[in-house]
């Protein structure tokens, strides 16, 4: 806040001082700069007064009878309602140690006697500006406070409807698709029906199953969220051989080449939420790679402990403004990538931050992708601690 602010909005400054000429000097002086004076005799008085009158800033004298400046100030700043306004001391004892006790007492500056007015205007100007900032400081804290207060509310109760319409979804959609099987059983054995009614409970069926998936991974999705789990080291090996089960069927429909490397770092993680990493990657590679599709999984040491694990495809490849929104919840790329519906990468960066990693695409046009997650390196003590929970039963 710049000086002539503090002087226009009319800034109430007590002055207390048990010598008359002081009061009728310095009153004077700050009513001139435009401030409104309150002047009073005494330290008892002083306090009756911040009860009804709470300035803006107080000019204290320390050597007044009855009640000095230190005990003032220390009283002042007891009260939770005057223990924020800016007391300066001003008097005529210069020594270290009194200077000290006025600090101590909770003063925010001292100015010592005689003293020219500049110096006292300039200090004021100083420290209201300050405070000034405090407060604003102050409200925004409170502000953010009630805004993440509103915030976490609001999250709880999306999460509950999301769980809630996820879970009222997907026991009909069941039933849909438990129908649709029975009938295209039925249509099957029965030679009068034409090709184009089969096609169209084929696509009703395609369509249901797409609507489970999307469910599936909301439900993932808020749950990611939420969760907390205790990473371990991972057989890699064991949770890519359970994603190559639940895909085969895709893998056959592609005709998809399916590379492997011999062994598996260990890494930091949780099973399920990696299985779900790999099935996201995989199936993105087999709908958008090579035709057919040639997908290569690996895995690389990094620096600081850390271990990329990749999956590299032979498809068109990505620009650079698709790798940036790529990993965003509900983003689609070009036409070509229609069946998406934009929230399989943004899952697998939820699941990868969440267990202390990161993830990524490098990408060129016409020479393929490989997406990646980095996780944690499983040290030998984690890998001995988790074996011995295992045996113990823990």
């Amino acid at each position: 806040m710049h000086p002539i602010e503090a002087k226009n909005i009319k800034n109430t400054i007590l002055v207390v001082d048990d010598v008359a000429a002081n009061l009728r000097l310095i009153t004077n002086i700050l009513t001139r700069q435009g401030y409104e004076v309150r002047p009073v005799p005494s330290g008892k008085l002083a306090l009756k007064l911040v009860e009804t009158v709470k300035p803006d800033l107080i000019l204290l004298d320390i050597n007044m009878p009855n009640m000095n400046g230190y005990q003032v100030c220390k009283q002042l700043k007891t009260n939770e309602k005057t223990r924020d306004i800016p007391v300066i001391f001003v008097s005529a004892l210069g020594e270290v140690w009194d200077k000290v006790a006025a600090f101590e007492a909770g003063g925010v500056d001292y100015i010592t006697k005689p003293f020219q007015f500049q110096e006292v205007v300039a200090r004021i100007e100083t420290h209201l500006s300050l405070r000034l900032l405090q407060q604003k400081l102050q409200l925004t804290v409170q502000e953010l406070s009630h805004s993440n207060q509103a915030l976490i509310l609001s999250n709880k109760e999306l999460d509950a409807f999301g769980r809630t319409v996820a879970h009222d979804l997907k026991n009909p959609l069941g039933i849909i698709l438990a129908y649709l099987e029975l009938l295209q059983q039925d249509l099957g054995d029965n030679p009068t029906i034409t090709e184009s009614t089969q096609e169209m409970v084929g696509n009703i069926q395609r369509a249901a199953l797409r609507s489970v998936n999307i469910v599936d991974e909301l439900l993932l999705l808020a749950g990611v969220r939420k969760s907390k789990v205790n990473l371990k080291p991972m057989e890699m090996a064991q949770v890519v051989a359970q994603v190559q089960e639940r895909l085969e069927p895709l893998l056959k429909q592609h005709q998809a080449e399916l590379l492997l490397p011999e062994s598996w770092p260990t890494a930091l993680g949780h099973a399920p939420w990696l299985e779900e990493v790999w099935i996201n990657y995989l199936t993105n590679g087999l709908k958008y790679g090579g035709n057919p599709p040639r997908l290569e999984l690996g895995a690389t040491a990094q620096a600081n402990h850390m271990i990329r694990f990749w999956v590299r495809d032979n498809g068109p490849g990505l620009t650079l403004a698709e790798q940036e929104i790529i990993f965003t919840e509900f983003t689609r790329l070009n036409e070509w990538r229609v069946e998406g519906h934009g929230l399989g990468l943004s899952i697998v960066k939820r699941i990868i931050e969440k267990l202390n990693g990161q993830v990524g695409v490098d990408s060129q046009v016409g020479q393929g992708s490989e997406f990646y997650f980095i996780l944690p390196k499983a040290k030998n003590i984690d890998i001995l601690q988790t074996t011995e929970g295992v045996t113990d039963g823990k």
